[in-house]
């Protein structure tokens, strides 16, 4: 299960942005107060030792569960080292799931701070704000007892990005953060649910090809591509689907035969774990859906054991581009140019082993 971390001084913001890239992902928000107002309300005062404990047990429950991630917002002491031991203790529980976590620094100038410690979201998600005069002394003494804001290069984590907030809306930083760690869009969940990969038999084989003729012919007609699977014929893909280290798979969508999938694992290259996808087409009507990105997702899941995944597609074709980076793929630099309209380029994605 995946992380967002959002990091930053009092009143930056995260809060909000994390209520708003709950909006367009998966992710559910926990914001830090969840547990701070709860026990300041019990106790009569802060303790945090029980916060600890309530975020932990929380933490616990949340990664045996069936959501895609979570987005956790901390004000993170940098010159305190208990800090750097909590975000790594935190971390650590969702890694252990083969989870990612991703690492977001809000920093904003302190009179826009100022501002937004009053804001109506902010004094009705914390009660314990509400008294303004008491929270801005307390955010201007944390400023200065704590440094609030990281150096230059001191975040040494891979997935982490720093944002400059002051003149942005949050809804604009949560895409930001969408954009840059390819997060799944709202309801891809659902979308998960509802697609499933079955494989193809033999006596499919044309039914299957008439579909990748329909779903790859308005590329030939654009491309005049001579190595189409448009005009490939039938015999060559039931070749393809003769040989043990391939196979096809119908992506099913709520029963219907929405497009196919072929995963290939080249044993001759001495090296199990690698895994192809060539070809993956999705007919041109269940387009714009996330079909593809579940039929991606799911294919990773029925291969545990793989550490590399490859593939290509057309340069020219920026969508095409967009659902590969999204699912995690990057561009290993080795382009393929087959005419003077189209360039294919060789896509990666290595899995983590936690």
């Amino acid at each position: 299960m995946d992380l967002v971390i959002l990091i930053g001084s009092g009143a930056v913001g995260k809060m909000t942005v994390g209520q708003e890239l709950m909006k367009i992902t998966d992710f559910r928000l926990f914001h830090n107060h969840m547990m701070i107002e709860p026990v300041i309300e019990i106790f009569g005062k802060f303790d945090g030792a029980v916060v600890s404990k309530l975020r932990d047990d929380i933490f616990d429950a949340f990664i045996k569960s069936d959501n895609k991630g979570m987005i956790f917002t901390f004000m993170w002491a940098f010159d305190m080292q208990s800090d750097w031991d909590y975000i790594k203790h935190v971390s650590n529980k969702f890694e252990a799931t083969g989870g990612t976590v991703y690492y977001v620094e809000l920093v904003a100038d302190r009179l826009v701070r100022l501002e937004r410690n009053k804001t109506e979201n902010r004094l009705r998600n914390k009660a314990s704000k509400r008294n303004l005069a008491i929270s801005e002394d307390r955010m201007l003494r944390e400023e200065t007892k704590y440094r609030l804001v990281s150096n230059e290069g001191e975040i040494p984590f891979e997935h982490y990005m720093k944002v400059d907030n002051t003149d942005l809306e949050p809804e604009v930083v949560a895409k930001m953060i969408q954009e840059r760690f390819h997060l799944p869009d709202k309801g891809t969940t659902e979308m998960m649910n509802r697609v499933k990969l079955e494989e193809v038999r033999p006596d499919e084989i044309e039914q299957m090809y008439n579909m990748q003729i329909e779903s790859f012919l308005p590329l030939y007609e654009k491309y005049h591509d001579e190595g189409s699977p448009a005009i490939e014929p039938i015999e060559k893909v039931r070749a393809r689907a003769a040989q043990t280290t391939r196979k096809y798979y119908f992506i099913v969508k709520d029963g219907a035969r929405v497009g196919a999938i072929n995963i290939a694992n080249k044993p001759e290259l001495h090296d199990n774990t690698v895994f192809y996808i060539s070809p993956l087409f999705i007919l041109p009507r269940y387009r714009n859906q996330g079909i593809g990105y579940a039929a991606i997702q799911k294919a990773f899941a029925m291969h545990p054991e793989s550490k590399k995944w490859r593939l290509d597609t057309i340069l020219q074709e920026p969508a095409n581009c967009h659902l590969y980076e999204k699912c995690g793929f990057a561009r290993t630099g080795e382009e393929h140019i087959i005419n003077d309209a189209m360039t294919l380029i060789c896509y990666e994605k290595k899995i983590i082993v936690s």
